[in-house]
């Protein structure tokens, strides 16, 4: 469950995993980008998979890499004693050399499960069933393709104005494993999805409350599935524009963006409607913070470093980690920036 030794790892297999990624490429008609799923607190998926994202920035500079990343529960204490510095180490690649992140927080997975869903003690399947639910709805304009948001580029590109601030969070509306809800889910309207959608509660990132409310909206596309008449799409945003539902940023358009998607003909609905929301939030940062305290707390004590000097990475200094804090503390500075008026003018 260390970091470098799966950065270590990845170095050794780097000939045998390219091999399978470059045959896959070479059979592609259009390759757009990479999609790569992991978590940034264990082992694995922080350390190899930082190790691969690099390696597809300099073999693929012009093709997008999009993560889908698991950020740790909070709310459970770890057994993986090194998790603030593997977290740390993973989030500076996720912001050098991804070009769009989707936050999966456990935190708020598992305070969804509870809270949303009733379950006392949501298994693996149950939150990996909510995972897989914004898996499939965010990729839904590519596999059933409209006029718009019909490729990666597409999609990403009009919630992601500036480079560095490309972390997204998700909100997802109704939550279908909820049999209790069964009777209103069947009469949702486009109006209720994308209102509820902008409620904290359904978010599935726990970034905690702005005690300043200074934080804002940078850009929002809701995915809106089932039967949708468009004219109910514009007088729900006109609606939600009224009463002022979602703060945006002072420096760019306050746009609610919309894409209508059909449902999956494999998939059995009890909803008429149902939304996803990819949301750039500033408030994303609070889960930066988070890993910055965690780490500082560690590094001050010098605790559990040896594991790391261990690998070759390490042997002779710990730069890395603390270029790692540099990169992510200036990561929460742009997006505490961005809900400035004068962003565009911040260096």
């Amino acid at each position: 469950n260390n970091w470098a030794s799966g950065y270590g790892q990845g170095e050794k297999l780097q000939e045998e995993v390219f091999d399978i990624i470059d045959r896959e490429a070479d059979n592609s008609d259009t390759l757009e980008g990479f999609v790569l799923c992991h978590s940034i607190a264990g082992g694995t998926g922080s350390g190899m998979g930082s190790y691969i994202m690099e390696r597809l920035s300099d073999h693929f500079p012009k093709k997008i890499v999009q993560t889908y990343s698991v950020f740790p529960n909070q709310d459970e204490i770890s057994d993986v004693v090194v998790q603030p510095y593997n977290s740390l180490l993973t989030l500076r690649r996720l912001t050098s050399c991804a070009d769009c992140v989707v936050v999966l927080d456990n935190t708020a997975l598992n305070r969804i499960a509870s809270d949303r869903l009733h379950l006392e003690n949501p298994t693996f399947t149950q939150i990996n069933t909510l995972v897989s639910t914004i898996m499939s709805v965010s990729t839904t304009t590519l596999r059933y393709p409209s006029y718009m948001n019909n490729n990666l580029i597409g999609l990403i590109a009009p919630l992601i104005p500036t480079p560095q601030l490309h972390f997204l969070m998700t909100g997802y509306t109704p939550l279908t494993t909820d049999q209790d809800q069964t009777v209103n889910i069947q009469k949702t309207t486009v109006l209720d999805v994308m209102r509820r959608l902008l409620q904290p509660k359904n978010m599935m990132v726990s970034t905690g409350p702005d005690k300043t409310n200074h934080h804002v909206y940078i850009s929002i596309l809701n995915i809106i599935q089932g039967e949708v008449d468009p004219t109910q799409v514009h007088k729900s945003l006109q609606r939600i524009r009224e009463k002022k539902l979602a703060q945006f940023i002072p420096w760019g358009p306050a746009s609610i963006q919309v894409a209508l998607s059909k449902s999956s003909p494999y998939v059995q609905n009890s909803h008429r409607v149902s939304g996803l929301m990819l949301a750039n939030h500033t408030s994303i940062s609070s889960l930066f913070e988070r890993a910055l305290s965690q780490y500082d707390k560690l590094r001050k004590r010098g605790a559990f470093l040896d594991q790391f000097r261990k690998e070759d990475m390490f042997k002779d200094d710990l730069s890395e980690l603390d270029e790692s804090r540099d990169v992510v503390d200036s990561l929460v500075q742009e997006y505490d920036a961005a809900t400035k008026s004068d962003y565009l003018q911040w260096q």
